[in-house]
């Protein structure tokens, strides 16, 4: 039976802890999120971190805090973000290698993000991959438009196979500024991936419910969490990570690709043991 990688990210840097109290920002919460989407069947985390006032911050001994007791806790393959918030340089998200993930995220290319713009220039791309190269940390490649399709193949083109020898992509949809979270645009990007390349999707908001469906259509697989989604249903607030990730383990298992195991996920992605 082919299984389904769910990847959760369940906290990001755009929402607030006061407006979701759910919002997972302390290291206490973030872990006990980790237990509980691993056992609801999530096999990655993809970490944001806050700071003592809850805000986005990239600071690196909480970073190194962070991965150690994620993986302490759970057996999630931790990914780290490097595209932090956007106003966050980019010296210090290229410092997020130094607290040593098993994978990060690697965005391909710069986008209107709402209202602000997500800056992502090739000098700084290639500059990120050569060093998950140089570091051994596998980079999953956020692709939230076509055309970072086409950078993704320049820098695999140009630098050489992704450490772990495994190109994974993860389909960033319905971000006001990026590509659309409908079926036409999925397929549109699934059909421009490089050969042999896996990938998830991740629909925004609304677009969540959408885009799972398509994904596990084509037999991609799936990113869900409270930094993607507030919301599970018209009027009714997400409880928690663990209740996303259960949504969409129900949805692999009708389409019958149940979900792999933290161990499965990473000889499929090719990290290496912590």
């Amino acid at each position: 039976m082919v299984s389904t990688l769910i990847t959760v990210a369940p906290t990001g840097a755009e929402a607030d802890k006061v407006a979701a109290p759910a919002l997972p920002v302390t290291l206490e919460e973030l872990v006990q999120t980790a237990k509980e989407c691993e056992e609801a069947g999530a096999a990655v985390i993809h970490v944001h971190i806050r700071d003592a006032e809850a805000r986005p911050t990239l600071d690196p001994p909480r970073l190194r805090d962070t991965v150690a007791a994620i993986r302490e806790s759970t057996g999630l393959i931790v990914q780290l973000s490097t595209g932090g918030a956007v106003t966050d340089p980019y010296e210090h998200r290229l410092k997020v290698l130094d607290a040593m993930p098993d994978a990060c995220s690697l965005t391909c290319g710069t986008v209107n993000f709402g209202d602000d713009v997500f800056m992502n220039p090739w000098p700084f791309m290639a500059e990120l991959y050569q060093l998950t190269q140089a570091r051994e940390v596998v980079p999953e490649f956020e692709l939230f438009d076509l055309g970072h399709v086409a950078a993704l193949h320049r820098l695999l083109d140009t630098y050489g196979a992704p450490y772990g020898g495994h190109v994974h992509c993860d389909l960033v949809m319905g971000v006001p500024g990026g590509m659309p979270g409908d079926t036409r645009s999925l397929v549109a990007a699934v059909a421009a991936l490089p050969e042999g390349a896996t990938w998830s999707a991740t629909g925004i908001g609304r677009t969540s419910l959408p885009v799972m469906y398509a994904a596990l259509s084509a037999g991609g697989h799936l990113r869900v969490g409270m930094e993607d989604t507030l919301t599970y249903a018209k009027g009714q607030p997400v409880t928690s990570n663990a209740q996303l990730v259960e949504r969409a383990v129900t949805l692999t298992k009708i389409a019958q690709r149940a979900p792999m195991s933290p161990a499965e996920a990473r000889s499929f992605l090719g990290v290496k043991e912590s």
